[in-house]
Formats: C-alpha cells, sequence, structure tokens
C-alpha cells in the first residue's frame, strides 16, 4: 500500500510539472512580448533540484554539499567565469585576511604547502581545484533579470538573459541566491568630479600602483582594501593619502609606559 501511494504520488508530480510546462509555454506563444521580430529566442527550463545564483565560493560550496546528498544542482553565473569577483574585480597583491584554515570550503582543505595566507592566484586556484573535484560546472554569461516565486504553482520562476539576448526561464522549487555581498560597486557622487583632471578608480578596477607611479593619490576608506591600496602605492613610489570618515582610534602607547 505504502509502495503504491508513492508511486501515485510521483506520477502526479510529473503530470502538474508537465501541466505546468505546456501552460507556461502555450502563454508565452501567444504573448506579443515574447514573439518579437528578432535573432534572440526564450526557452523554459525545468530544474530537479535547486538554482543557485552566482559561482564564487558560497555557491559553489551550495553545490558541493548538495552533490554529496546526490541532489543535483543548476548554478547560473553573469560572468564567463568562476569566483568572477576575484578574478576580474581584485588587485594584484591581495591575499585572504584570515588564515586559510577558516576560508576553505566543505570538504577540501587548502593545499598543505600553501601559506597561511594565500595569494589571490592561490585562491583562484584553489576554487578551481574545487570546483573540477566536485564536476560543477556552471552556466556562464547567464544574468538573472527577474526572480519571483509563484505561488498558483508553488514554483521559483527565474529569469535570466545571455550576451546574445537569449531569455530563459528556469522552473525550481529551491532558489539558492550566493550573489555575496560585494557583487556591485557602490560610488558615491562626488560634487565637482567632472573638472577633475587625473583618473578616478573604484577598488574594484584597481590592479597595482605601477599605473600611479610617481604620482600623488588620494584613497578614500581605511578597511582592509584602503590600507592595503596604499601599501601598494607607496611599494611602487607614489605618495598616497588617506580620508578617513570616522576618527580613526589608536592605543596610546607612550601613556601605558609611563605608567610602568
Amino acid at each position: 500500500m505504502w509502495f503504491c501511494l508513492v508511486g501515485f504520488w510521483l506520477l502526479f508530480i510529473a503530470f502538474l510539472m508537465d501541466y505546468c510546462m505546456r501552460e507556461i509555454e502555450g502563454k508565452q506563444a501567444h504573448d506579443p512580448l515574447f514573439n518579437k521580430s528578432s535573432s534572440s529566442s526564450s526557452t523554459t527550463v525545468w530544474v530537479e533540484g535547486p538554482v543557485i545564483v552566482g559561482a564564487g565560493p558560497s555557491g559553489l560550496a551550495a553545490a558541493a554539499c548538495l552533490r554529496e546528498k546526490n541532489i543535483e544542482s543548476v548554478i547560473l553565473e553573469r560572468s564567463n567565469c568562476i569566483a568572477s569577483l576575484w578574478q576580474l574585480k581584485t588587485y594584484d597583491r591581495l591575499r585572504l585576511h584570515l588564515p586559510k584554515q577558516f576560508c576553505e570550503l566543505p570538504f577540501m582543505p587548502f593545499p598543505s604547502h600553501f601559506p597561511t595566507y594565500p595569494s589571490k592566484q592561490q585562491f583562484v586556484e584553489y576554487l578551481e581545484t574545487y570546483a573540477q573535484r566536485f564536476k560543477i560546472k556552471p552556466s556562464f554569461n547567464e544574468t538573472v533579470q527577474h526572480a519571483e516565486f509563484d505561488a498558483k504553482l508553488a514554483l521559483w520562476r527565474v529569469k535570466t538573459v545571455d550576451k546574445a539576448e537569449n531569455t530563459t526561464e528556469y522552473m525550481c522549487r529551491w532558489l539558492i541566491v550566493a550573489t555575496g555581498e560585494n557583487a556591485e560597486a557602490v560610488v558615491p557622487d562626488i560634487e565637482g568630479v567632472e573638472e577633475f583632471g587625473a583618473p578616478i578608480r573604484h577598488t574594484s578596477l584597481y590592479k597595482s600602483g605601477e599605473e600611479f607611479r610617481g604620482k600623488r593619490v588620494l584613497v578614500v576608506g581605511c578597511g582592509n582594501s584602503g590600507m592595503e591600496v596604499c601599501l601598494d602605492l607607496c611599494n611602487h613610489n607614489a605618495t598616497p593619502s588617506l580620508v578617513v570618515r570616522d576618527t580613526v582610534r589608536t592605543p596610546n602607547l607612550f601613556a601605558s609606559q609611563n605608567k610602568k
């Protein structure tokens, strides 16, 4: 009896998914928005497991954990590589700011010969090896335009577009967003920037202090990136100045020494 009920529900779910897909395709066929005369196309894809947005460290880790449970997933990545922020939007001298044992992904430690603070190149190498080990193959150059939960179908509808402007709508029961907290550069409006004759760089576009050798450079912010960029500029014989929004508090070493 139990097996009969399981078989019935599996057949019912399969029928429901097929019905939903045919209904969506029928609506698209009669929707003028989907019938514009152009070389682009639109398709609908049913995903049995979760859809993961982002092929950075978090997206790769989520996919690996699912695979260990024999759950397949689809990773959508708007760039052309894994860990695009690390590969395309970081400066050359970047290293992990925490010891490697705190940054390793599930089921695979860093190689023993890696230093305590792996370099950018070593971390990217580690991530690429991780993806190969767990057979993770993201769908690259697909930008998610819209994602919403369809309450009537009890499914997520995730719409993407590629470089050729072909659109794809992924239908799934679970959606994992792993786009990271620094996916988009935040550039404030600065009065008079149009009249400033020198180049202005967000740290996502900064690569090396070699570009500014022998020049005076203003660095805004004293977080990890700001401090490291200043050091890199000094190492390339530039003259950086640092602007800090809040007061920087440092311990009074001389006072503590006098008390002794």
